[in-house]
Order: structure tokens, then sequence, then C-alpha cells
């Protein structure tokens, strides 16, 4: 795959998770099983890599994976717990799962093709 299809994916895949993860905190907070200000909480860490993903900076690609982490979980578990909101949870798991693998890749070829990287031990010295 090419840096610019990894981007791509990664980046519809996001804004897809996004949209979703905030329609259902959102209307988790209109429906009064969360509180608004509960559900706002749950979207917020989402907006943090938003503008280096929109413009395919490799860096905020890499650290974002890790956030995606607690999403997964929250899938992953609400999956386990809930027959009501079984379908939700697994597009949720099955939308990070591939982010979890598309961000990585893109990182990774993307900061080689800008020449981005850690320098070996040998070559800072």
């Amino acid at each position: 795959m090419t840096s610019q299809t990894l981007f791509q994916l990664s980046r519809i895949g996001y804004l897809a998770l996004l949209l979703l993860l905030s329609g259902w905190f959102i209307q988790q907070g209109i429906n009064g099983t969360y509180s608004l200000g509960f559900s706002l909480i749950w979207i917020v860490p989402l907006l943090f890599p938003l503008k280096g993903i929109l413009t395919g900076n490799p860096y905020t690609y890499a650290w974002a994976s890790f956030i995606l982490c607690v999403y997964l979980l929250h899938g992953l578990t609400l999956a386990y717990i809930t027959t009501d909101a079984f379908v939700f949870a697994v597009i949720e798991s099955v939308l990070i799962g591939i982010l979890l693998i598309t961000f990585p890749f893109y990182a990774r070829k993307r900061g080689r093709e800008l020449g981005l990287g850690l320098k070996k031990k040998s070559e800072q010295q």
C-alpha cells in the first residue's frame, strides 16, 4: 500500500470513528444514560489529534494510536456486557482495530519518505 492510500484510509476511518462516537455519547447524554458533561469528556480525547490527522503528520499518527486503545477497551467491554448495543460495540471495535493497524503503518511509511526517524547510536556521535 502506498502512503497516500494509508493516509486516506486512516483519515476516513478516524473521521467515521469521531462521528460514530460523538453521536453515540451525545445520544446517551440526551437520553439521560450519562450526563452530557460526561459524554463530552469521552469525546474530547478524540479531538486532540484531529489537526495532525487531517494534515497527515506522521508523528500524530504515531501517538494517536495510544488514545485509540481507550476506545477499543470501551468497545470490547460494551460488546461483552450488553446485548442492546452489541452491533454498535462491534462496529466501534472493528473500526478501531483497522485504525490501530493503519496509523502505525502510515506513520512509518510517511516518516521514511520524509527522512524522519530515530538516529542510530553510531550516527549520533
